[in-house]
């Protein structure tokens, strides 16, 4: 690797994990000018596509899965842990499975599996604007398959 302070070749003093065990952090030092810097070094993962309910594709964004998750959790005994897990989770099996297309639906489902198992309030919420409710009768039909599960 070249040194970003002079351009001349690099050599690798120390290399370890990250924290996050998902990359490994190099430390390096300039052959010419003597200079250490560090690098971090990740596996490029091919882009994941999601399919939307109207037939576009967008590029997977955790962050907006985060987001509408953190939304659902909003004010209920969820800690900030489980929902990055649970984040993590989907994303990993998303990856991990051979298609680099998903549809949205999958993701959805997913997510409202997750939530029913952490929190009942949680998975309602999530579930009223995934699912778009139209009418109180199919909240609470939502509601009750909720209650029968429990």
């Amino acid at each position: 690797m070249k040194c970003p302070f002079c351009g001349a070749e690099s050599r690798v003093v120390e290399s370890r994990h990250a924290p996050d065990e998902e990359a490994i952090r190099r430390r390096r030092e300039c052959t010419s000018c003597g200079r250490r810097f560090s690098t971090m070094e990740r596996v490029e993962a091919p882009p994941l596509i999601v399919v939307k309910k109207d037939g576009r594709r967008e590029q997977f964004n955790r962050d907006k899965l985060l987001g509408g998750i953190l939304k659902a959790c909003e004010k209920r005994p969820v800690p900030l842990e489980a929902i990055e897990k649970l984040v993590d989770d989907i994303e990993r099996d998303l990856r991990s499975a051979l298609d680099r297309e998903v549809p949205s639906v999958e993701i959805g489902e997913r997510v409202m599996n997750a939530l029913r198992a952490i929190d009942g309030v949680a998975y309602v919420r999530f579930a009223s604007v995934y699912r778009e409710f139209k009418d109180l009768n199919e909240f609470r039909e939502q509601l009750e398959q909720l209650l029968r599960a429990h």
